[in-house]
C-alpha cells in the first residue's frame, strides 16, 4: 500500500525558500498525485500546507512601456531561461521576457524548476539544458563551494550605476527582492501597534499566539530578528551571535504555535484569525490582504531578501545569458514586474516608473527599504550547517 503521508512529507520538504517556489511545487505535486493515483485527501492536505497561491495583480495594470535598449544587449540566436513557472513565470513572461525576445533580436526558451541538484548534475555530464536560472544567492554560493559550477556574470553589460553593490555577487545579479517580515492582525491591535522585533517579543504588550519560520523544511530560523529583539542595531547583526540568538528565541518560543515549513503558512494563519502576529514574506501577505484580511505588514526591521539570475557553467549560450540578465535589471522591466506582482526592484531608477500608491506596497520603496536590512547570504551559505544542527534539539528544550 502506497504511504501518501511519507510521500507529502517528502515533497514538503523539497517546497521552498523562493517565495514563489511553492506555487511551483504545488503544481507539481498535483500532477504527480494524479499520475500515481494518490487519493484527493492527500492532494488537498498538501495544497492546504501550502496555503493560497501567490498574488498578482487583481487587474492587468497598465505597464511602463520599453521601446529600445542598448546595442550592448542586442544579439541573435536563442536564450535558454528557467523559472518557476505558472502565474509567476506569466508574469515574468509579460514584464521582460517578450520585450527581450522584441528589441534584443534573441528568442527566449522557457523551462521551469530550478534546482541546484540537478544544475550540479548537469554541469558534472556536461549536459547543461538552460543557460540562466532563478536561485537563491546562498545556493549559488553553497553550489560554488563545491567546484566550478557558475560562469561570472559579466558587469561591463549590467546597469551597476543605480543597482546597489549588495545586490551584485560574482555568480549572481540579484532581480527579486522581497521582505521577511512581521505582519500582525490589525483588528486586534486598533491602538497601539507593533513596531519592532522588540514588539514582537512583548506578548504582554502585544498578547496572542504567534507564528515563526522553522529550522527545518529548507528553512532557518529567523536569528536576525532574534538579536534585533535584543537591541541590537541593524547594521551590527552580522556576525549572528549565534548562542544569544538561540537564547533570544526561547523567550518568544512560548508564544509559537506553529514553526511554519512553507512561506504561505503564516498569512494563512493571519487570515483565518489562528494567530495575531507571524513572520511572514510580503508578497504572501498582500494575497490576503487583496481578499479583505485586516491585516497589516509591520516594515521596520524587516529582511530584504532576493532571488537571482545566474549562469550556470558551460551554459551554449553564455553570452546572450548575460545579455538577458543585464536587460531585466534594468529601470523598466524591473518596475514591469513590480506592477504585476508585489515585489521590489533592485535597480533604483525603477521607482521612476512606478506609481505611488504602487511604490507604497513594494519593500524596495525608498522609504521602505531604508527601514530594512539586507540578508547576509555568505554568513547563511557559511553558517547554515552549525545553526540547523542546534534545530531540533532547542525545539524539544
Amino acid at each position: 500500500m502506497r504511504d501518501d503521508r511519507q510521500l507529502l512529507d517528502f515533497l514538503f520538504s523539497l517546497s521552498e525558500q523562493s517565495p514563489h517556489a511553492a506555487d511551483y511545487t504545488r503544481r507539481n505535486f498535483l500532477r504527480l498525485a494524479a499520475r500515481l493515483g494518490l487519493g484527493v485527501g492527500a492532494a488537498a492536505a498538501f495544497s492546504r500546507m501550502l496555503g493560497p497561491p501567490l498574488a498578482l495583480a487583481a487587474a492587468p495594470p497598465a505597464l511602463p512601456e520599453i521601446t529600445s535598449i542598448p546595442d550592448r544587449l542586442k544579439g541573435s540566436g536563442v536564450v535558454r531561461v528557467c523559472s518557476y513557472g505558472g502565474a509567476f513565470q506569466d508574469a515574468q513572461r509579460k514584464a521582460y521576457f517578450e520585450p527581450f525576445e522584441r528589441l534584443s533580436g534573441i528568442k527566449v526558451i522557457e523551462s521551469q524548476g530550478p534546482d541546484p541538484v540537478k544544475l550540479k548534475a548537469m554541469v558534472d555530464t556536461k549536459n547543461v539544458e538552460y543557460d540562466v536560472g532563478e536561485f537563491d544567492r546562498a545556493s549559488v554560493i553553497n553550489l560554488e563551494k563545491k567546484g566550478d559550477y557558475w560562469e561570472p556574470i559579466d558587469y561591463s553589460l549590467v546597469d551597476t550605476a543605480n543597482i546597489d553593490k549588495a545586490f551584485q555577487y560574482k555568480y549572481a545579479l540579484d532581480m527579486l527582492p522581497y521582505a521577511q517580515t512581521y505582519a500582525y492582525r490589525a483588528d486586534v491591535f486598533k491602538e497601539a501597534k507593533p513596531q519592532s522585533w522588540a514588539d514582537f517579543w512583548d506578548t504582554e504588550k502585544f498578547p496572542g499566539p504567534r507564528t515563526m519560520p522553522a529550522g527545518s523544511g529548507g528553512l532557518t530560523p529567523f536569528l536576525e530578528a532574534a538579536v534585533l529583539a535584543e537591541g541590537a542595531p541593524m547594521d551590527k547583526i552580522y556576525p549572528i551571535d549565534i548562542d544569544k540568538a538561540y537564547a533570544s528565541l526561547a523567550k518568544i518560543k512560548p508564544a509559537v504555535v506553529k514553526w511554519w515549513e512553507a512561506g504561505a503558512v503564516p498569512a494563512q494563519m493571519l487570515n483565518d484569525k489562528e494567530v495575531v502576529m507571524g513572520v511572514a514574506w510580503n508578497g504572501r501577505i498582500a494575497a490576503i490582504q487583496a481578499n479583505g484580511a485586516p491585516v497589516e505588514i509591520g516594515w521596520r526591521q524587516g529582511a530584504l531578501r532576493t532571488d537571482a539570475w545566474a549562469v550556470p557553467k558551460g551554459a551554449a549560450n553564455r553570452d546572450n545569458a548575460m545579455k538577458f540578465t543585464a536587460f531585466i535589471t534594468m529601470p523598466i522591466p524591473q518596475a514591469r514586474l513590480s506592477m504585476l506582482i508585489p515585489y521590489g526592484f533592485v535597480n533604483n531608477v525603477a521607482a521612476e516608473h512606478l506609481p505611488a500608491e504602487r511604490l507604497a506596497v513594494l519593500p524596495t520603496a525608498p522609504a521602505i527599504k531604508k527601514q530594512m536590512f539586507i540578508y547576509d547570504s555568505q554568513w547563511w551559505a557559511d553558517n547554515r550547517d552549525k545553526v540547523i544542527e542546534r534545530w531540533s534539539s532547542w525545539l524539544l528544550q
